[in-house]
């Protein structure tokens, strides 16, 4: 009884949301369909009742009604004649297909039981959408199929959560009337996977983004590069994956200050077909993948195969601890020569705006002792090595920019001045990130407080995998606002939005991944595409504690505990 009172008040609450939106003109159109008496009759008869509307992120604004669309083998989806419109329509079609055994068809006809996608130049956005569904038409109104496929997974969640069945299952496929208008807060929503510490298969990486367009992120961060690890084919520099993409072993514990390996081999990469065949699995989801190439700093696995790449004398091993490292490009003319080919194939494969270069945590010290860099350094008239590293990416940034590309990097690349059009990825904080968007450079926030899904998600930490030591509760992601206070109104535009970041040095294997990474990762989609003002911590808990029969279908092992 408590449970059906609880899910009451759901419904209620989600019926009187504040409306951050109205609609306007033609988009009120599809609101006043009539269908002849009898056949709402009929319809009324045969309808099942449905579930309580449960969705994550959270919409801007829903309409509840009485009665239900149902989904029966006689459906059809109608869309418009754009390719890109059948790529959104297609997730629809597939997932019904592999849950009900309906073939649903994709058409241009209009027969009365049917998805309707069409194309509305009144909407703005290209990221929002309208959901409209009576008992005789589900309508997806979007001014672009990018919208239109966040209102699939918007209706993919009004159904029962078997719908994300990979087999055929029997169930009341029925989606409650409503309306529904949405729109994203942010334009950046991002979630990072670090596949340089551990290496996680194309399989893995493909459900990996599944997760993420269910909960309609729209950047995925694939860190390619780290000391431990080169894990992305360069036809030019085999070595970097034949003798960079493994390790001789790697650290399990420390005890008594002794370190103790497993001494076992490791390793792995991808080739630039399986790298062009996640790039468009990412794309038909309408999620761009942004490629991380570290530089100067976190590239000793590209100098134990280019050890004239450094400033110190080699020859060096693939990294087999975690941590920073002394050993980093050296920046004479032939390590930016080597970078701009490197990045000439990556920038090949990967197609999205921007280019990621890292450039955290770089250990100065060989630059400090290099006859080379201090010579450079007077030569260049900088001021010291600070000045060096910005040098360092003003000219990555130069080459990329000619390419057509934007440079991002950790907020670290602020350090001797930033470059003109780069964008800070903020971690240490929001401070780096502040300091960017008032001297009007965009920026992700991504800052270890809120975003970094490594951490422990409980203080209970003795009956947690290990983890880094500090705690991330799912409540504190939830609360997080990635738009400073202190920022000034015609400097918040700079704040394209956020990203959860996975680090993987304590996680071994996808299971793993997804328990670090669910919920929290849960929490942030709505963090970065519903308005403020409509989150709340208590209704967020509801509808998370239904998600996770989701979840649940799909095998994902997150984290079942955090909420207790």
């Amino acid at each position: 009884m408590r449970e059906y009172l609880f899910f009451t008040i759901l419904i209620l609450s989600a019926c009187n949301l504040p409306t951050a939106n109205k609609f306007t003109g033609d988009s009120l159109s599809f609101l006043t369909q009539e269908t002849n008496s009898s056949e709402t009759n009929e319809i009324n008869a045969i309808t099942p009742p449905t579930k309580p509307i449960s969705i994550i992120p959270m919409p801007q604004k829903i309409d509840k009604r009485d009665g239900a669309f149902i989904i029966n083998a006689q459906a059809t989806i109608r869309v418009p004649a754009d390719k890109s419109w059948h790529k959104a329509a297609a997730a629809f079609q597939q997932k019904i297909k592999k849950a009900t055994g309906f073939d649903v068809p994709i058409q241009n006809d209009s027969k009365v039981q049917s998805i309707v996608f069409e194309q509305d130049s009144s909407i703005t956005n290209p990221e929002a959408y309208s959901l409209d569904i009576t008992k005789r038409q589900i309508l997806i109104k979007a001014a672009s199929a990018k919208g239109a496929f966040y209102g699939v997974q918007t209706l993919l969640q009004l159904l029962p959560e078997t719908i994300e069945s990979s087999t055929v299952v029997k169930d009341n496929w029925a989606v409650p009337c409503c309306n529904i208008w949405d729109e994203p807060r942010y334009v950046w929503r991002g979630m990072h996977l670090d596949v340089g510490r551990h290496f996680f298969t194309t399989d893995f990486v493909k459900r990996y983004i599944d997760l993420m367009a269910m909960h309609k992120f729209n950047r995925f961060h694939w860190h390619l590069t780290e000391d431990q690890g080169w894990r992305i084919e360069i036809k030019k520099y085999p070595k970097l994956t034949e003798i960079g993409g493994y390790r001789n072993g790697t650290l399990q514990y420390i005890k008594d200050g002794e370190e103790h390996y497993d001494g076992q081999a490791y390793g792995g990469f991808y080739t630039q077909e399986q790298i062009k065949e996640v790039v468009q699995y990412a794309a038909d989801r309408f999620i761009t993948i942004v490629p991380e190439i570290e530089m100067p700093g976190h590239s000793l696995a590209a100098l134990a195969a280019y050890p004239e790449l450094s400033c110190d004398t080699g020859p060096f091993k693939t990294a087999t601890k975690w941590g920073g490292f002394r050993q980093v490009f050296c920046p004479k003319e032939e390590t930016f020569q080597f970078l701009e080919d490197v990045l000439t194939e990556v920038i090949a494969l990967f197609p999205g705006e921007y280019v990621h270069i890292g450039g955290d945590e770089v250990q100065k010290v060989s630059w400090e002792e290099s006859e080379f860099c201090q010579k450079m350094i007077q030569k260049e008239n900088l001021a010291n090595e600070n000045e060096l590293q910005s040098y360092f990416v003003r000219r990555i940034e130069k080459f990329l920019n000619q390419k057509g590309k934007k440079l991002i990097g950790w907020d670290e690349i602020l350090e001797g001045g930033l470059s003109e059009n780069a964008t800070v990825m903020s971690w240490r904080g929001e401070s780096g990130g502040i300091a960017a968007a008032k001297d009007n450079h965009d920026v992700i926030m991504s800052p270890n407080s809120h975003c970094y899904f490594d951490f422990y998600q409980t203080p209970d930490k003795a009956h947690e995998p290990q983890a880094f030591n500090a705690v991330i509760t799912l409540k504190k992601v939830y609360g997080y606002d990635p738009t400073p206070d202190d920022l000034m109104p015609d400097k918040t535009k700079h704040i394209l939005g956020a990203q959860g970041n996975v680090w993987t040095e304590y996680m071994k294997d996808s299971k793993q991944v997804e328990y670090m990474a669910f919920p929290r990762a849960i929490a942030l989609s709505e963090v970065l595409w519903t308005a403020q003002d409509q989150r709340v911590w208590t209704d967020f808990k509801g509808r998370l504690i239904e998600h996770f029969k989701r979840l649940d279908v799909l095998g994902v092992n997150y984290a079942k505990h955090v909420l207790k």
